[in-house]
């Protein structure tokens, strides 16, 4: 019988709950969890402070690492290793923060060879949003050696941005609200850490040409005051919202320069664009995929550390194995 995350529409909101397989969701593949971690998604499912998680009982996580128990399909065989993310899992369907859980197969891809489970949940969402921010960045033509900005640079998009920019040869400006994690995002990669407070202000329709590129996960004036300060053809991928989903912004960077904004959604791409991304992880070098600082934790932290989360002292990843207390 597996233990789960459980999360009800009472007092306390999140328990850990040993339950019968028959109440797992009845879905054609059956996985045995290794990793799993805690998004920001994740944190505002579990502390109920935002509207994620509408119908109870409900176990959360947008994402989880495994291995294959049983599919009643072709697709995958037993013992074969797995990576979910995204489809409306750990919002709209049971998700990652159990030790098994069924799935449908099209939300499933295989995790490559060269890379663990444990390292696939060491990037999960955030990082496969990350490289699908830099892999749009760099199809839309940004030049390696291009100074590039990236805003919520100690959350997990954005220090996995920072870290695989910097690989590929850009040139790293990482924003935060952290001042005392300065040492570590130059560790990641960074040139110059920036305070975020040089971008909360009231946007201006434009400012001094400043970046060729940048990655945002913050939204609402940071992004304004970004694309602001955009050159010339400049190239913004648009990944997050942690600091509110209005863009009060003008036309004018995008009619006088020629600004692009580019969306990044991870959680309905298509199966090939998964797998690409992906590959693209596994490819990093070890030294790369290895530099990430984490928290390792059990489910019955995760209603603690989410709390943290949301109130922003959380930096790196953390990451989730559901077989430890």
């Amino acid at each position: 019988m597996p233990r789960v995350l459980m999360l009800k529409d009472e007092d306390p909101r999140a328990r850990v709950e040993t339950i019968d397989e028959e109440r797992l969701p009845e879905r054609a593949v059956t996985v045995d969890i290794d990793f799993s971690d805690l998004n920001y998604k994740d944190a505002l499912a579990v502390t109920g402070k935002g509207k994620i998680v509408r119908d109870y009982p409900f176990v959360p996580g947008i994402d989880f690492a495994g291995t294959v128990r049983s599919c009643e399909g072709g697709r995958f065989a037993r013992g074969d290793k797995v990576i979910l993310t995204g489809w409306g899992v750990g919002e709209r369907y049971w998700g990652g923060f159990a030790e098994t859980m069924r799935v449908d197969e099209e939300w499933l891809v295989a995790c490559p060879e060269a890379l663990s489970t444990r390292e696939a949940m060491l990037f999960g969402t955030a990082g496969l949003s990350a490289m699908l921010s830099v892999m749009r960045l760099q199809e839309a033509g940004l030049a390696r050696g291009a100074r590039v900005v990236v805003t919520g640079a100690t959350g997990g998009v954005g220090s996995w941005a920072v870290k695989m920019l910097a690989h590929y040869g850009y040139e790293v400006h990482a924003v935060t609200g952290k001042p005392n994690q300065e040492a570590w995002l130059k560790e990641l990669g960074a040139s110059e850490v920036l305070g975020r407070h040089e971008f909360e202000g009231e946007p201006r329709p434009l400012e001094k040409s400043r970046w060729a590129g940048a990655i945002d996960t913050v939204g609402d004036n940071v992004l304004a005051n970004v694309l602001a300060q955009m050159e010339y053809h400049g190239l913004v991928a648009a990944v997050g919202l942690a600091g509110g989903s209005e863009l009060p912004t003008t036309v004018m960077p995008f009619i006088l320069r020629g600004v692009s904004l580019l969306g990044i959604d991870s959680a309905m791409q298509p199966l090939a664009r998964r797998r690409e991304a992906w590959q693209h992880i596994a490819e990093l070098p070890e030294a790369v995929r290895h530099a990430m600082h984490y928290e390792e934790l059990g489910m019955e932290m995760i209603a603690e550390r989410a709390e943290a989360m949301i109130n922003g002292d959380i930096h790196g990843r953390l990451l989730l194995d559901p077989h430890i207390d």
